[in-house]
């Protein structure tokens, strides 16, 4: 017996089946940054239209975690596939490194010594952390695979990023909208700062829930009342109830405030006199205790106007207001108002010109002049309060209840309301709010939809931008404040010309700090108010939000890699109250339009459970702990294989599930390339109309599922891309095309029309296959690129710079249709032959013969079918259904099909396999006439 097997054109390929992803990652970057793969990339567009998309700087503060993993993956696959669709797409990466987190660090690091160090040192320290973190996490993210412009990163730190930010200042203070005043903000005692709205997160908090009666001897209740109500009230002992969750707030109270609308009852229990909500009595009374009361009257908030009420500890008029933010959805209907500690409290306080009272130090501590309460801090005021109350006859009921309170993102402590003078961007002024409601609705694209409605609601209801923080290391508020009436000096000239030397200074903004105040002031400057000549620098710094807000002032118009307005921006859903509201607000503010054209947001990452990911619970996963285990590309996989628009799920099991579906992609490749070794298009491939039936089909078919790919990465669906090419690999190709052509591919001659016919469908779908998997399997698309023969390379030194030129493959409708049919055909013959399998009749599908019994539409399919090819049998036959046997197999899903499987018979090819008849050929015995026929011509 002679050994064909050498003379099957079998698969070559040095593509290795094991990924070994671990090892031959770094690898694949170092080879990147030595052929400066990124550079090639963006280089094969180099004349093309621009697409931007604007980095959202993280801190640099720490390693990277699962959240900055996934969303720089997100942002590479973004970068990537613009650029492999033609578009010149840059990546610029950034840095927030200003600000709170980081200042913090390093305060924690100083301990005590922080209070000792001057402003430049503690500074210096802030940029020292930081720039060690900017190198830590570059590190971790080119691991990832993530491609950008490294080296030339953008730092909030820098000096021009610094200019830059503080030149948007001096453009809002020359147009009218930056102001300083005294406003409740919400405020960290232990940070000692004020904080933004995008500072606050809202944690479960227990606080105490007090009620107390405001005593209210005032004539004008009783005009209020009808006449009989009014000689039962005795005003001594006349009270108006509020409740509140801040009983440390209570020192502070100015007035109570009703609704002007709602009906208000007259209570009256043991001689005393009571009004609240009349909705609320009865709840109230349950917690006050009451059995049995009286209501004497009702009457309209509006009538309670003007009545004077007396604190419930301090010899102070405490009036009644009107407001119509009171609701009657728990408390009583009357609302305690603190003008210094609530933005409404506030608003109230301006209407009625009642003292904007807040008498505590930064670290939330009470004042020596406040009686009973001095040097307490607010949270240990609170029992203290209580106590006196109660010791005053003033508390009605006191319990403890569990709700939603802000506290600070850096150090997780309660945060309180607090009227302190800061800076604010004013929304009003020059219309701001009003300009960018009206930009999120007509010039953003939102993705996904539900963006929109968020940011839209933010914007209307947020307060005026507190831009101001008590902190040392950000960019300085450049404005000189009059030491003997308060007044600020900040001309634009002026500003702009400090801006200049922060620019050209070595550090930035350390400029403001090194200087003296004589040194930045102009030469004889006098206040315009009160003509006094004693100036002091303002101390505070920016909100970090208005520094990465103005970034694309520093980054989009200044760097020759982007252009204003960006196309995307892209970061976490929570950057709606963040970065997306900032940088609209700030570009709003100066630009009059939007700094981007669209948003898209993703989740957050959470376990296999969908809880938040928490070094507490112990379900925190690393990302060096995926890439050491697995490999960065099953990590970008995942990031892929999900739909990252919402929260996304992490576990072990997710990822051992995409390890199998990676292997699957990885062996089509490799199965393509080894088909491949002797093919070179130039000389060997047909001509669409030139290819067998079967290969034009799946020619077009790898085709369309290719286009619906580039149609998914051109939406941000990038989960559509992973099931398509999944799909694709795994049922499509290896289980469908590749298993039909593999007997063609070995068996047929070396350069015969059928074994080209198939390579020429095998090099178009390897080359849409890398250059569809690329954007997100950067190094396995790198590596089997890299095992291509040259011949098809096009000249491209790395698989990001491949424009693959393809065939015109389209079929007509009723080609493909009839295919699709014969697809169906095939799946109900595989179940049918199947059960032989089972039984171990037959071992193999070529041990058999086919009878095929269709109707009039599945048997004019089958017409000029290779079907023992197509079957993967030794031989096949076509009947009318009308001839089906009674023990034929009838299809399962196809209606009008029945299938009858036997043994094949014949005897077995000793070079394909197949049984046939044998001994045609005396030169070759063995064979069938059709493995005799190649071997006469080899």
């Amino acid at each position: 017996m002679s050994d064909y097997k050498k003379t099957l054109c079998l698969p070559k390929t040095k593509f290795p089946m094991k990924a070994n992803l671990k090892q031959r990652e770094p690898e694949m970057l170092k080879q990147w940054e030595e052929n400066k793969a990124y550079d090639k990339m963006v280089d094969a567009n180099k004349d093309a239209e621009q697409y931007v998309l604007h980095d959202g700087p993280p801190y640099a503060n720490g390693h990277i975690h699962m959240g900055t993993a996934m969303n720089k993956v997100l942002k590479d696959i973004i970068v990537k596939s613009k650029n492999m669709q033609g578009l010149k797409a840059e990546y610029v990466p950034g840095w927030d490194c200003h600000g709170l987190p980081i200042e913090h660090k390093v305060e924690q690091e100083l301990k005590k010594k922080k209070k000792e160090l001057p402003t430049l040192i503690i500074r210096k320290l802030c940029r020292e952390y930081a720039l060690k973190f900017v190198d830590v996490q570059r590190k971790e993210f080119k691991r990832l695979g993530v491609m950008g412009v490294w080296e030339d990163p953008y730092l909030t730190m820098k000096p021009e990023y610094e200019a830059a930010t503080a030149r948007e200042l001096g453009r809002f203070m020359e147009n009218g909208s930056v102001v300083r005043g005294k406003k409740p903000i919400h405020w960290c005692c232990s940070c000692r700062t004020a904080l933004a709205e995008a500072e606050v997160e809202y944690e479960d908090h227990t606080s105490p829930s007090i009620y107390v009666r405001f005593p209210l001897n005032d004539e004008k209740v009783l005009k209020a009342l009808p006449d009989e109500a009014a000689s039962k009230v005795d005003l001594s002992k006349t009270y108006v109830v509020i409740w509140t969750t801040t009983p440390w707030t209570i020192p502070d109270n100015m007035a109570v405030a009703v609704h002007p609308e709602f009906e208000y009852s007259v209570c009256q229990i043991n001689g005393e006199t009571y009004i609240l909500a009349e909705r609320l009595v009865p709840v109230c009374a349950e917690a006050f205790g009451w059995e049995k009361w009286d209501t004497i009257a009702k009457v309209n908030g509006a009538e309670l106007e003007g009545a004077v009420a007396k604190h419930p500890i301090y010899e102070r008029e405490s009036p009644i207001v009107t407001a119509d933010y009171v609701t009657l959805d728990s408390g009583t209907g009357c609302v305690h108002t603190a003008p210094g500690h609530g933005r409404e409290d506030f608003e109230t306080g301006m209407r009625y010109g009642l003292e904007i009272y807040s008498p505590m130090n930064n670290d939330g501590v009470f004042l020596k002049d406040v009686e009973f309460f001095a040097g307490l801090n607010v949270f240990e005021a609170n029992p203290k309060v209580i106590e006196k109350l109660e010791e005053l006859g003033n508390l009605l009921a006191k319990e403890e209840i569990s709700h939603s309170y802000p506290h600070c993102w850096r150090c997780k402590e309660p945060v309180i309301f607090r009227a302190t003078t800061q800076w604010f961007i004013s929304m009003e002024n020059n219309d701001l709010r009003k300009k960018s409601l009206k930009a999120i609705r007509d010039d953003v694209n939102w993705i996904p939809s539900w963006g929109e409605e968020r940011i839209f609601k933010m914007i209307e209801n947020r307060p005026d931008w507190c831009i101001s923080r008590q902190r040392n290391w950000g960019v300085p508020i450049i404005a000189l404040i009059c030491q003997d009436c308060d007044e600020v000096y900040n001309d634009s000239e002026w500003v702009f010309s400090v801006v200049d030397e922060f620019k050209n200074h070595e550090t930035g903004c350390d400029y403001w700090f090194e200087k003296s105040v004589e040194e930045l002031a102009p030469e004889s400057l006098k206040c315009p108010k009160c003509g006094g000549t004693h100036w002091a620098k303002e101390n505070d710094i920016l909100d970090v939000w208005f520094d990465s807000g103005t970034s694309f002032a520093a980054v989009v118009e200044q760097r020759p890699e982007h252009r204003f307005p960006a196309d995307l921006y892209l970061e976490g859903s929570d950057q709606h109250r963040g970065w997306f509201h900032s940088s609209l607000l700030a570009s709003m503010g100066t630009r009059g339009m939007p700094p981007y054209k669209n948003v898209l947001t993703h989740g957050y990452v959470v376990d296999k459970d969908g809880r938040k990911m928490s070094k507490s619970i112990g379900n925190v996963i690393a990302p060096q702990e995926i890439i050491d285990k697995y490999g960065a590309e099953i990590l970008r996989m995942w990031v892929a294989a999900v739909n990252y628009q919402e929260d996304v799920r992490i576990s072990d099991e997710i990822l051992s599930r995409l390890v199998d579906a990676y292997r699957r992609i990885r062996n089509t490749c490799r199965y393509l390339l080894g088909n491949l070794n002797d093919f070179d298009p130039a000389k060997d491939a047909l001509k669409a109309e030139e290819l067998l039936p079967v290969d034009h089909f799946a020619l077009d078919l790898v085709k369309r599922r290719h286009e619906t790919i580039q149609k998914a990465y051109a939406n941000f669906e990038f989960h559509k891309v992973y099931h398509t090419l999944h799909n694709l690999c795994v049922g499509e190709l290896s289980a469908f095309y590749l298993d039909i052509i593999k007997d063609r591919l070995y068996v047929s001659g070396e350069g015969s029309v059928e074994r080209r016919s198939a390579q020429t469908v095998l090099w178009q779908t390897l080359m849409m296959l890398v250059k569809d998997m690329a954007p997100i399997l950067s190094f396995t698309a790198e590596e089997a690129y890299s095992h291509i023969p040259e011949t098809m390379k096009q000249d491209a030194e790395t698989v990001f710079a491949i424009r693959p030129e393809l065939l015109e493959s389209a079929i007509s409708d009723e080609e493909r249709m009839r295919w699709e049919l014969l697809m169906e055909v095939r799946s109900e013959v595989t179940k049918a032959i199947e059960p032989l399998r089972r039984e171990r009749t037959v071992g193999h599908s070529l041990d058999t013969n086919v009878i095929i019994y269709g109707d009039e539409k599945i048997t004019k399919a089958l017409e000029n079918v290779d079907l023992r090819e197509f079957f993967i049998v030794s031989g096949a036959e076509v009947k009318a259904i009308s001839e089906a046997p009674a023990d034929s197999v009838k299809a399962e899903e196809l209606e009008g099909l029945a299938v009858s499987v036997e043994k094949a018979s014949g005897e077995k090819c000793s070079r394909c396999w197949r049984y046939d008849s044998l001994g045609g050929d005396s030169t070759h015995p063995e064979l069938c006439p059709r493995c005799a026929a190649v071997m006469s011509k080899a």
